[in-house]
């Protein structure tokens, strides 16, 4: 089953007048289970193809669907909920409440979701020692270390077991070793626990990673390429 499908899909927005054509005719399918990165130069839309397929950006013309279920016919609180229960986010900036400590950053989306306050608590436990950073769950982000700051957001992204990962430059603040690690831990429960990754990066060492690269430029797909052996790999024009 594919847990993403876009067709035909663009974004354009209007700056002062301008048009700025983010997305064009973009088609890309992932299925249920997979890591791919999505790869290009600054100014190619992958983050905005990252924000218009997780649903926190409309697309100006085409179709998305998870799982099957086309994002346009759900409203904004479907959506707001579809995103809470069944997707988690991880960003290069780490997006943690600065007046909460680790452990209530990663309590916070199951308290959101209806979670009674024992089970929030036990499960975020559960993730932060996980993730590796227990000894520091009564920090807040700035007593921690950005590779902390880093394992505390993936806690708090997976602590909901989402079927679906959007991970936008997760290595981009962090030094090699650090990097390293934050991508074992994300391919540890990409496979254990079979959820779809999805990571926008520069860095082809991340890229690498994953099963698929996809390659964008001015906002089209360029190249979609199988990293597994034997896979398939496909050069598209620019």
């Amino acid at each position: 089953m594919n847990a993403v499908e876009a067709l035909d899909v663009s974004k354009v927005y209007h700056l002062k007048g301008i048009e700025v054509d983010a997305l064009h005719n973009v088609t890309l399918t992932i299925a249920s289970g997979e890591m791919v990165s999505i790869m290009g130069p600054s100014g190619s839309g992958k983050t905005t193809l990252l924000n218009c397929l997780s649903g926190l950006d409309r697309p100006t013309t085409g179709t998305i669907s998870i799982d099957g279920t086309p994002l346009e016919h759900m409203s904004d609180k479907v959506r707001a909920r579809y995103r809470a229960e069944r997707m988690g986010f991880i960003f290069q900036s780490f997006n943690l409440l600065p007046v909460l400590t680790a452990h209530e950053n990663v309590e916070l989306p199951l308290l959101i979701a209806g979670v009674n306050s024992r089970e929030a608590r036990r499960r975020a436990s559960d993730m932060l020692s996980l993730v590796g950073v227990e000894r520091w769950s009564t920090h807040k982000p700035s007593e921690l270390s950005g590779g902390q700051q880093q394992r505390v957001a993936i806690a708090r992204a997976l602590v909901n077991n989402p079927a679906i990962v959007w991970a936008d430059e997760p290595t981009g603040n962090l030094d090699s070793e650090n990097a390293h690690t934050i991508m074992g831990l994300l391919k540890k429960f990409n496979v254990v626990n079979n959820q779809t990754l999805v990571i926008v990066t520069h860095d082809p060492n991340v890229g690498a990673q994953a099963d698929r690269i996809v390659g964008m430029k001015d906002g089209m797909i360029t190249s979609d390429k199988s990293t597994r052996p034997g896979g398939n790999a496909s050069e598209l024009p620019p």
